[in-house]
């Protein structure tokens, strides 16, 4: 292999796919280093036609495995049939200096395999507020930016939704979206007489529900409805780099990919003042090299971007690449994913749903929008739906054998209504990321160290969250409410943010406006790790329209001559 290239894209995932593709796109010869295996879309996705039955353990982890992996096994989307798209406990260590847990994807196109497939656009208000309220610095950007980028991101990409009008929540480049149920209709129109401010809309989801010229000419097709997403979709019918991004950019013809990479550090060259390529070690043979880049793009996920800048030291910059501030691995942030609410909803014992859907509504914030109206800063989005249990409950104290028992698992259950809480956490110095003094992981690289815990703020929001979710399902009509908090570490939301956070001030941030570092111009962040703020909308499209756009304005300076 050639160890000279135009662009080096650290990571394949969402951003890295995206940095890969508009890099190629515009005629640079790029290299795409993934420390994980190789991923052919179609080809492995192992399990993505199999029926439950014809899974080992019908889907199930065994005890042996759970015991040994106590922190990817708490992880929503982790099972059976997912296991090969996530990484065990074991193979890449880190300390938690605080509870913490690190879910991590090693393999080509990284969690773009596994990921929640929510894509709100942020409102200009989730820029503004922290510094208007005084919990965060200043944004360098704002919505007027980044919307011309979230909808070239949109297109590519194929968001279902509707254009709703609400503030909170932007509209943008739309297909059809997939229907509400009759119980979330219900949910709906209860909840806009009840409350006005508060609208049930169906989410934004990366979902194919009618797709245009440009997904069949990415070689993608409609959405199929399985709800099997995190296996791998065959269909293409979400989005993911394998099925997308990537092989957009092969077929340019500047696409190098090179999996089983570990990249080590960043090298600094003292005399030019830039960075002059990346040192990777094959995670098969242990063999370092050197791959060489006028533009390096670090889209390893946040925590591996963080560890990469911090492991990446020289004479200019000995607490890590670009860290004049002394604040790299520093303002670390999450989403608060810890709560639920539920009841039971008579009435609709008539209506049944048809078939299954991948997406499901939302409620956009109705908090802190317009002054603070709470005893916290920041706001929450809630995930909303209703669903039909399967199969009606047999009391305990009836047989459970026998014809009646058989009669009564033909008829269907319950509907249950449903919400749960993705809540802003605040930017705080105090929660960091490091690297350790004294361990190494299996490559001789320091392991990380997580310093990341919850605060007053996050218990006030809980609370509230509890209040007002309750109180909205009692006016749709619930019984049987019950809230839950289930305490979980943070990191289990898979939304950890900041470290290398973007702002105006050098003295008190990382990045610039265009997601370079103040002190290296040719070093670019746009994973996770940029992110100043948390909002309260799903991260993942602000990652690839913030990737989109650093990617051509580094590409128009690479053909001045600037880097």
């Amino acid at each position: 292999m050639e160890n000279t290239f135009d662009a080096i894209v650290i990571g394949s995932g969402i951003s890295g796919g995206w940095a890969a593709k508009e890099l190629c796109e515009k005629g640079l010869k790029t290299l795409v280093l993934e420390r994980g295996r190789d991923v052919k879309h179609i080809v492995d996705y192992p399990t993505a036609n199999k029926h439950t039955w014809e899974l080992p353990h019908r889907g199930k982890m065994t005890k042996a495995f759970v015991d040994a992996n106590p922190i990817v096994s708490n992880a929503w989307h982790f099972s059976e049939d997912t296991a090969h798209f996530f990484v065990k406990d074991e193979d890449h260590p880190y300390v938690q200096q605080k509870p913490f847990s690190w879910i991590r994807g090693y393999q080509v196109g990284g969690k773009s395999l596994t990921w929640g497939r929510a894509c709100q656009r942020w409102s200009d208000h989730e820029f503004k507020a922290p510094a208007k309220y005084g919990y965060g610095i200043e944004w360098p950007i704002g919505y007027e930016d980044i919307a011309p980028w979230y909808s070239h991101v949109e297109k590519f990409v194929g968001i279902c939704g509707n254009k709703d009008g609400i503030e909170a929540m932007p509209d943008g480049e739309f297909l059809k979206p997939f229907d509400l149920n009759v119980v979330e209709l219900h949910m709906r129109d209860t909840l806009k007489k009840h409350f006005p401010e508060r609208h049930l809309v169906a989410g934004r989801w990366a979902h194919l529900s009618e797709p245009e010229d440009i997904h069949l000419q990415q070689g993608r097709g409609k959405c199929q409805c399985r709800n099997l997403c995190t296996r791998g979709c065959p269909y293409g019918g979400y989005f993911s780099s394998n099925a997308s991004t990537l092989p957009w950019a092969e077929k340019t013809g500047n696409l190098t990919l090179r999996p089983f990479s570990v990249v080590h550090s960043i090298i600094y060259d003292e005399s030019s003042g830039k960075a002059s390529g990346v040192k990777v070690i094959d995670s098969n043979t242990k063999e370092e090299m050197i791959f060489n880049a006028r533009i390096i793009f670090v889209n390893a996920s946040t925590l591996n971007t963080n560890l990469i800048l911090l492991n990446s030291t020289s004479n200019r910059f000995p607490n890590g690449l670009g860290n004049d501030s002394g604040l790299l691995g520093k303002y670390m942030c999450f989403h608060n994913y810890r709560t639920f609410t539920a009841g039971r909803m008579e009435g609709f014992e008539d209506k049944y749903v048809t078939g299954r859907n991948p997406t499901g509504p939302i409620i956009p914030n109705f908090r802190n929008l317009n002054g603070q109206d709470a005893d916290f800063v920041g706001g929450y989005t809630t995930f909303a739906g209703a669903y039909r249990s399967q199969v009606k409950t047999v009391p305990e104290n009836e047989p459970q054998l026998g014809a009646d028992f058989k009669h009564r698992l033909s008829e269907a259950g319950d509907w249950v209504v449903y919400m749960y809480m993705q809540g802003e956490t605040i930017p705080k110095i105090t929660n960091q990321v490091f690297l350790s003094p004294d361990k190494k992981d299996q490559w001789g690289i320091p392991q990380l160290v997580t310093d990341i815990s919850y605060d007053e703020n996050d218990e006030k929001m809980v609370l509230d969250f509890f209040e007002q979710s309750k109180a909205m399902l009692e006016k749709i009509g619930c019984k049987d409410i019950v809230t839950n908090d289930n305490k979980q570490a943070p990191g289990l939301d898979i939304h950890e943010m900041g470290g290398v956070r973007m702002g105006k001030d050098p003295d008190n941030s990382l990045l610039n406006d265009m997601n370079q570092l103040h002190g290296c111009k040719n070093v670019f962040v746009t994973d996770g790790a940029c992110m100043a703020s948390t909002g309260n909308q799903s991260p993942s499209i602000l990652f690839m329209a913030l990737t989109a756009r650093a990617a051509a304005y580094a590409a128009d300076q690479f053909k001045i001559g600037s880097f």
